[in-house]
């Protein structure tokens, strides 16, 4: 019996005047509800002169030709621009137009069409803020350094290849949130308390947990057929793990099915963190 034929994907354009993170992010969430669907995503940022938006219109006629049914959400604030873009054989989400046109409304006045104005530093002490906070990250990665823990706004705990280290540096890069992260060895058990070198920063550390199961198959990308990526291992130290959160009111989270930016908004939410 012949095996049915996948379904064609469809293309999905992410188009942008600055630098797409904006289009991708937004677009990527909405494509998440449709998880039955394949997307061949291209970011495609910097769009600023009429001949780059008809060379970007180009490629996405060629994937409609290809039969890949072209979806383009767009990030641009020039109305030419968007207008060239427009005459594209795709269906076109234009993620500004009608929120500019409310705040126009709102405000009484004129939105800029100076290209990447929202992509830009915009506020600058918030901007160095970030900066600040990616190098607080990097210095305090997995224990690296004790130094200035007091000045962290939250301490991840949780053993090895639970997302201590994704989890802490989108925080800092996203939100400017000075994060620290610890990970949970055979060194820091038994014991009743948190280990010594975070125990005075008992409230401000969250933890992270995930499954046995995805705990033994990340790791075994990293060492495999190792006693450290056994699912018996990761079972003893997840349990372990859990059982500390408990004892010390350690908030906790299960990372297994959770993406990133999910992870970071629980964890400002819990902590009563603000960007």
């Amino acid at each position: 019996m012949s095996s049915p034929t996948p379904p064609v994907p469809r293309a999905a354009y992410f188009v942008s005047d600055g630098t797409g993170v904006t289009a991708e992010t937004l677009g990527s969430a909405l494509l998440a509800n449709f998880p039955g669907i394949r997307f061949l995503t291209r970011t495609i940022p910097f769009v600023a002169s009429e001949a780059e938006a008809r060379s970007v219109v180009a490629g996405i006629d060629a994937d409609a030709e290809a039969g890949l049914d072209p979806l383009l959400f767009v990030t641009v604030k020039n109305a030419s621009l968007r207008g060239i873009l427009s005459t594209s054989r795709s269906t076109v989400i234009d993620l500004l137009a009608g929120h500019l046109t409310e705040l126009e409304d709102a405000l009484g006045v004129t939105a800029s069409e100076q290209l990447g104005n929202y992509h830009g530093l915009g506020d600058t002490d918030r901007y160095f803020a970030r900066m600040r906070a990616v190098e607080y990250a990097i210095e305090h990665d997995d224990g690296q350094s004790a130094r200035a823990l007091d000045q962290a706004d939250v301490l991840i705990i949780a053993p090895s290849r639970c997302g201590k280290t994704p989890t802490t540096m989108y925080l800092a890069l996203q939100h400017g949130l000075r994060v620290a992260n610890y990970p949970l060895t055979d060194d820091d058990f038994p014991t009743e308390g948190l280990p010594r070198a975070i125990r005075a920063y008992a409230g401000r550390c969250f933890g992270l947990t995930t499954t046995p199961l995805r705990l033994s198959q990340v790791r075994h990308e990293r060492r495999p057929g190792s006693r450290y990526s056994s699912l018996e291992q990761c079972t003893i130290e997840l349990r372990r793990a859990e059982d500390l959160y408990r004892r010390n009111r350690v908030p906790f989270l299960n990372s297994a099915t959770k993406s990133v930016e999910e992870m970071s908004a629980v964890i400002m939410q819990t902590m009563k963190l603000r960007a």
